[in-house]
Parts: C-alpha cells; sequence; structure tokens
C-alpha cells in the first residue's frame, strides 16, 4: 500500500515539474504570435514605401502580397462597354492586377448607356463595394451615382474619363491626354511632311474630335492644336470646311458612324476639286469612320490622306499595317491596370497614392489628384517591335482582326 502510495505521489510530482517547465515556454510563444500579429498593412504602404505603383512593388516584409491582409475586400469597377475592345481589355487587366493584391472583384459593363451605368453603380453600392473604379459612359451623368457612393463611405476612382460635378473622386488614373493630342499633332506633322513643303504648297486637314462631355477629348483638342495651330495660321494647313474649333469638331460618342458621316458630308461639299490630305481623328474609331469615307469616295493607295488614331485596338493595327490607318496611339492599358490598382490600395489603406498631376483635372466641384501614364506614337515601322514583341498582343490576334 505504501508503495503504491509513494509511487502515486512520484507520478504527480513529475507531471508537477513537467507542466511548470513548459508553462512559460508557452507564455513565451504566446508572446511572440501577439508581437508579429499586427496588420503588417496597416504599419507599412509598400506604394508609399517604393514610390511606384507596380505590382511588383506592393510586398509587405512577410512577402505577402499587398491587400491580402484586407480579409477579401471587394472592388467594384463599372466599364462603359465590353464590346468595344479597350474597355474589356482595360477590366481584364485591372481584375488581375485587383485579384493578384487578393481583393475580390466584381466588373459590370454598361454598354455605352449612362443610365444602366448608374443602375450598376447603386447595385455595387448597396453590395456593398469596399470601393468603386468608374469609366464613365458619360462623365456628366454620373455625379449622383458618385455622390451616393460618398454618402455611404465608399470612395471612388475615375478611370480614364474624370466624373464631373462631383467631389466624391478621390483619385483619377489616365493618360497624359494632352500629351496624346500634342504626340498625334507632332506625326501628323512628320507623316504630311508639313515642314518639307515649298513656298506656297499647303496641305488640307479636317478634324474629328472626340465627345464634348469628355474632359479627355477637349485636352486631346488642345494639345493637337498647339502643334497644328501654326501651320493653320502660316497657311501651310487649309481646312475649307473652317470647322477647326473643339466645338465644331466634336462627335458625340466618339461615334464612327458618325464620323463616317461627317468625313462623307465634308468629301461631297468641299472636297469635289482638290483633294483632302488629312484626316485628324481623335481615337481607331473614329478614324475607321474616315477610312470607311475615304474607300467609298474611291481614294486609293495613291491618293490616301495621312488618318491618326489613338488606342491601338486591334482592328486599327491591321489597318496600319494594311496602310489604310497612318499611326495610332498605344496606351498600354496594363500600366494603367497598375496604377489604378496601387491607388485602389492606398485608398484603403488610409495612405496617399502615388500622383503626377494636380492641375489638370478641374471637375467643377473639385481638382482632382491624377496619376498620367505616358503614351507612345505607334505606325507600320515599330508596330511589331512595341505590341507583339511588347506582348500586349500576339500577330496571330492582328491577322484575325477586321480590317
Amino acid at each position: 500500500m505504501k508503495k503504491k502510495m509513494l509511487s502515486t505521489f512520484l507520478c504527480i510530482a513529475v507531471s508537477l515539474a513537467v507542466f511548470a517547465g513548459c508553462g512559460p515556454g508557452s507564455e513565451t510563444e504566446k508572446g511572440g504570435e501577439k508581437d508579429s500579429g499586427p496588420d503588417t498593412s496597416s504599419e507599412k504602404d509598400p506604394a508609399k514605401d517604393t514610390g511606384s505603383g507596380e505590382a511588383a512593388d506592393t510586398k509587405t516584409d512577410d512577402g505577402e502580397a499587398g491587400g491580402t491582409s484586407d480579409g477579401g475586400k471587394k472592388i467594384a469597377l463599372s466599364m462603359p462597354s465590353q464590346s468595344q475592345q479597350r474597355w474589356s481589355f482595360d477590366a481584364a487587366n485591372m481584375k488581375k492586377e485587383l485579384e493578384a493584391k487578393g481583393y475580390s472583384v466584381d466588373v459590370q459593363f454598361a454598354e455605352d448607356d449612362p443610365a444602366k451605368q448608374a443602375e450598376q453603380i447603386e447595385q455595387m453600392i448597396a453590395a456593398q463595394a469596399d470601393c468603386l473604379v468608374i469609366a464613365a459612359t458619360e462623365p456628366g451623368e454620373l455625379a449622383a451615382a458618385a455622390d451616393a457612393a460618398k454618402s455611404a463611405g465608399i470612395p471612388v476612382i475615375a478611370y480614364d474619363r474624370l466624373i464631373m460635378d462631383t467631389d466624391a473622386v478621390y483619385y483619377y488614373v489616365s493618360f497624359d491626354n494632352k500629351g496624346t493630342g500634342t504626340m498625334i499633332g507632332k506625326t501628323i506633322a512628320e507623316k504630311a511632311g508639313l515642314d518639307n513643303l515649298a513656298d506656297g504648297e499647303y496641305k488640307t486637314i479636317e478634324f474629328f474630335m472626340g465627345s464634348a462631355d469628355d474632359k479627355n477629348a477637349r485636352l486631346v483638342y488642345n494639345g493637337l492644336m498647339e502643334v497644328l495651330q501654326p501651320y493653320l495660321d502660316s497657311g501651310r494647313l487649309i481646312c475649307r470646311t473652317e470647322r477647326t474649333s473643339f466645338d465644331d469638331t466634336s462627335i458625340k460618342e466618339w461615334s464612327p458612324e458618325k464620323a463616317q458621316q461627317r468625313c462623307e458630308d465634308y468629301l461631297a461639299g468641299y472636297y469635289t476639286e482638290e483633294e483632302l490630305d488629312i484626316c485628324a481623328a481623335a481615337s481607331d474609331g473614329l478614324a475607321s469612320g474616315c477610312i470607311r469615307a475615304m474607300q467609298s469616295a474611291g481614294y486609293t493607295a495613291s491618293n490616301w490622306p495621312v488618318i491618326s488614331g489613338q488606342d491601338c485596338e486591334l482592328d486599327a493595327c491591321k489597318n496600319i499595317l494594311e496602310g489604310t490607318q497612318s499611326f495610332s496611339i498605344y496606351k498600354d492599358s496594363r500600366v494603367l491596370a497598375q496604377k489604378c490598382a496601387a491607388m485602389v490600395e492606398a485608398v484603403l489603406n488610409g495612405t496617399e497614392a502615388e500622383i503626377n498631376d494636380t492641375e489638370q483635372y478641374d471637375n467643377n466641384k473639385l481638382i482632382v489628384p491624377a496619376y498620367l501614364c505616358t503614351p507612345q506614337a505607334v505606325d507600320k515601322d515599330n508596330l511589331k517591335e512595341v505590341l507583339v514583341d511588347g506582348g500586349y498582343y500576339t500577330q496571330e490576334q492582328i491577322d484575325a482582326a477586321e480590317s
């Protein structure tokens, strides 16, 4: 009996010793977890540390992608149209960038219907999105929707089209639109040989600018005319219709059909005795309308005009290679998506996003801080290098496009 009791006491003593020995170590381990546990995204903004919005720069100290610590916050993307290639590309690139940061992404396309876009945004607000990224179908029609998001405490980032008449917009991300216009003007001057004209020689030109309700369209026009107005003043360029103001040259909703009709009217009314040498088109869609009008009027390779564009859509790339469009302005939507995703991350982390413009984008309520990416002119000589070798398109995609 005594042996049994002694054995029992020894077991208890050993157990207590083991338990006591484990106790401090266990508390230290918990303390270690507690020390390393706070969300590093609230202590350190990766984009702010590097000064870059590139996806590769959104790493925290532990190597996790920025945004994952936000518990799968919901980002809602409202885009103008899925049927237009550039918007579907932009949406795909944005979704990829945001999901890489750990966010869940809801993409809606309004199919160029402002009322439908406003309704979709209302649904996004009701679904309690954490941030809205909006590429406006019509920039002047979404103030109420943006204001509703602000009232619900949801930040709004304007993507490539500035939402007007609201103070709800945190940031704007786009390309340098005035710089785009300047690039179009300089490339037109080069392609048309305006600086090589002899005294008394001139080229004829007509203008096909973007929608009057789109602030980007006016900026493109302003940049374009900074380059081309001196040629008009000197007589090296002549516009037979005398339609050179923005209001006279803007085309509602950037419509290719309206551009075609306008170009056909110009050719029939002003260019029966001489040829039209230059179509200054502010987008690839407007350029396509001009191309169809020139073809209908019987223009051929021997008298084909210089036709500009913007966006490097697949159809435009094929037109450039075939010689019916002279050039386009390439705007890499992958870079735009990276910058926008960095803005989303900064807003949700309560930090400042990287910006490089605080002057140009006045939406009638405030000057919206913006990041402007740099565009590049593309013609048949550098198209393969820039777009195919650069991984934006495959040659097969370009070959399969309609011209």
